[in-house]
């Protein structure tokens, strides 16, 4: 359970990092995802996923 709030916890930083330094990047972000079609977000997400993955997997080896 400890390492389900650490993850929870780093996801928090790293948003809220993104919203304290570049809120109008973001912002623009965020009107130009409904541009995007299903397939686009469908891949950004399975890339996402792995990039995720991977991460948690050197993590876990060290």
């Amino acid at each position: 359970m400890g390492m389900f709030f650490l993850a929870v916890g780093l996801v928090l930083v790293v948003e809220g990092l993104a919203y304290a330094l570049a809120p109008s990047f973001i912002r623009r972000l965020a009107e130009e995802l409904p541009k995007l079609g299903d397939e686009q977000l469908r891949l950004f997400g399975v890339v996402a996923l792995a990039i995720g993955v991977g991460l948690v997997y050197l993590a876990r080896l060290s």
